[in-house]
């Protein structure tokens, strides 16, 4: 009698351990799919807000999750950490800090997922942001990796036009850099980093009918801008009017965009 009571009791135990072992199981595999769909709900929201203009709510909504391990998260929390340092209402010392942040957010999401193009592009911008507080010298030394960067997100997408405009400027930058700052980057590279206003053009015109494929020519105003700045290099009067004046026209949505405006017209008139 003692022993059968003991076998019930045994059973009951059991049974009672094996359905909270399924309820944990079941809880356990609720979560993990909630946790996915709020993820793909909080970039939904972020790439509202980011079209939308809503810097400082996208950067509100995104730093709450600055210690995921979603690359996708990640690398958007560092673009929106940049753009907030844009803002003209942020302080000096605000920017800094923002840069230094953004950078390591591109960072973390280049470690969750060294596939994702989208965090090896922002990566290099935020490391050739982090220059401009550290100096010429460094900003010079990190040239090489910004590169190789750009490169590697367009090799993991082709068809992104922001990435070859960048490697266009990364270009234009070395064209236009001065005598003095290319004898700093002839002592730090064996090889220093050399471009020409003719590698630009190409590169523009890559840039171009990247742009014409996916039937968005107009995609970004600097990108208008730059085209004709390197026409003008090129002594392309004709067509530097022709890409000058569009940048001028181009709708202005972000701060960006007025101070492309005002330089567009700034060198019409120079012309």
């Amino acid at each position: 009698q003692v022993l059968k009571k003991s076998l019930q009791r045994g059973f009951t135990l059991s049974t009672g351990s094996f359905l909270l072992y399924e309820a944990h199981k079941l809880i356990s595999g609720f979560a993990e799919v909630h946790a996915s769909f709020k993820v793909e709900e909080v970039i939904e929201q972020a790439d509202y807000l980011y079209g939308s203009g809503e810097t400082e709510k996208l950067h509100r909504l995104l730093v709450q999750h600055k210690n995921s391990d979603d690359a996708e998260l990640l690398w958007r929390l560092a673009r929106a950490s940049r753009d907030l340092a844009q803002l003209s209402s942020t302080s000096a010392e605000e920017k800094r800090q923002l840069a230094y942040e953004a950078l390591e957010y591109a960072k973390k999401a280049l470690e969750k997922n060294e596939a994702n193009f989208a965090a090896h592009k922002w990566y290099a911008i935020c490391l050739s942001d982090v220059g401009d507080f550290e100096g010429i010298k460094t900003k010079i030394g990190n040239a090489f990796v910004i590169k190789e960067h750009f490169q590697r997100a367009i090799e993991l997408n082709p068809k992104d036009a922001t990435t070859i405009h960048l490697i266009g400027i990364w270009c234009y930058s070395f064209a236009e850099m001065p005598w003095y700052q290319r004898k700093i980057a002839a002592t730090l590279f064996a090889t220093p980093p050399t471009s020409t206003f003719q590698e630009y053009a190409a590169h523009s015109h890559l840039k171009l009918f990247s742009c014409l494929y996916t039937a968005d020519p107009n995609f970004y105003s600097k990108n208008l801008l730059f085209l004709g700045k390197t026409y003008l290099k090129l002594n392309n009067k004709k067509m530097a009017l022709l890409w000058l004046s569009k940048a001028k026209e181009y709708p202005a949505h972000t701060e960006e965009d007025k101070q492309v405006q005002k330089e567009a017209l700034e060198l019409l008139n120079s012309i």
